[in-house]
């Protein structure tokens, strides 16, 4: 039943006036013709990987770049796995790996299947890629189960890639400066005064702000994470190096968000050598960085500056006095402290403070998921400037 419903969708989409290109499993051609697809949408269906329906381009590439986004619907539990793991042994999960646009799926199976806890880990790792899940609804299914697991109505799907698509516009022309990750200050050829972020935040903001449709520099500190596609990427070192990085991109953007967790002092004096351990103490003078938020937000112009607040005590009031002295339009603020919000961790609980006094706690989720959220608030930020101006 839900392969049938997928004719359906296809249908409304092309309704709706987008150009559809269909991929099937070669399990799902059991189901439902190829060619009942390729008379709905037009075009060619693909199914095996070799398939290539235009002479001289390999499909699965030509369609993971022409896509604005892919919707999987219905998915099964063995190809959220796939997915979830990274396979591409067949076109679909190839495509999926190849395409860089924004990841909608619809699932459909037995309610014990979806509830199994294997199928939810799996879920929660493509969420925390950025994957969107349109959750299955309650019903009595095929097999004369019920529960949760019946593929969600078809205007519900439907008006879900219309409202996907739309947010992947909603910052087309728009730069994003991006600071992430921590800064290493050094004390000498081996020794630093760091701190302890990975840089996931950042990354996953600048992640959200591509698929938003922004052009995003990214200036990130010390990280083992890779950028992700589309970002122009500078590395930096030290907190000086940040401040020179961000001072040249901030004329030409039109959002800075600092998420970079910077060292707030730096060494005096840095050693040109390794300093041998003795058995006598050792001072060592720290003196102060750039503040370089603060500095930039002091002559944003129309530019929306959004700041970061990792605290370990009283977050909403230390948050709160960063806001104004700063001259920020929003911050995020999260407690350190608190199980899962942390450094090093995949998740998070941020709370949005805005300039007009507003604050909107979320609740704790992956990252990712943070990122979409704070993306959204400065997308509606950059509208309602414009509409003042």
């Amino acid at each position: 039943m839900a392969a049938y419903r997928a004719a359906d969708i296809a249908r409304e989409l092309m309704r709706a006036g987008h150009t559809v290109r269909v991929v099937m499993t070669h399990a799902a051609t059991r189901l439902i013709s190829p060619d009942t697809f390729a008379a709905l949408t037009g075009n060619p269906v693909v199914v095996d990987v070799f398939d290539e329906p235009v002479p001289g381009q390999i499909a699965h590439i030509r369609l993971a770049q022409a896509a604005d986004l892919v919707l999987i619907a219905p998915a099964t539990a063995h190809t959220i796995a796939r997915l979830a793991i990274g396979l591409a042994d067949d076109m679909l999960t190839t495509l999926a790996l190849a395409t860089r646009a924004p990841i909608l799926i619809a699932p459909a199976m037995n309610p014990a299947m979806w509830t199994h806890p294997a199928v939810q880990a799996h879920v929660q790792t493509l969420r925390a890629r950025g994957v969107e899940f349109i959750d299955p609804t309650y019903g009595l299914m095929a097999c004369g189960d019920e529960g949760w697991g019946k593929i969600a109505d078809t205007p519900v799907i439907v008006q879900a890639v219309q409202q996907r698509l739309q947010r992947s516009r909603d910052l087309a022309g728009v730069r994003v400066l991006v600071t992430a990750g921590p800064t290493y200050e050094p004390i000498d050829p081996v020794r630093f005064v760091g701190n302890r972020s990975s840089g996931k935040m950042g990354y996953a903001v600048a992640e959200a702000a591509l698929a938003h449709g922004a052009e995003v520099v990214l200036i990130t500190g010390p990280t083992q994470l890779s950028p992700p596609a589309g970002a122009r990427v500078v590395r930096v070192q030290t907190a000086q190096q940040m401040f020179e990085a961000v001072q040249a991109e901030f004329e030409a953007c039109d959002v800075l968000i600092a998420t970079a967790a910077v060292a707030d002092y730096r060494p005096e004096r840095t050693l040109p050598l390794k300093r041998k351990r003795t058995a006598r103490s050792w001072t060592l003078r720290l003196v102060p960085n750039p503040d370089i938020v603060g500095t930039m937000a002091q002559r944003k112009g129309e530019r929306i500056v959004v700041g970061f607040a990792a605290e370990t005590d009283k977050a909403l009031a230390h948050a709160q006095a960063k806001l104004r002295q700063k001259n920020l339009d929003l911050i995020a603020v999260n407690d350190v402290l608190e199980p899962g919000s942390g450094f090093e961790v995949d998740t998070n609980r941020l709370t949005l403070l805005y300039a007009d006094g507003r604050i909107e706690p979320l609740p704790q989720m992956s990252k990712r998921e943070c990122a979409e959220h704070l993306i959204r608030a400065v997308a509606q930020l950059l509208q309602a400037k414009r509409a003042q101006a």
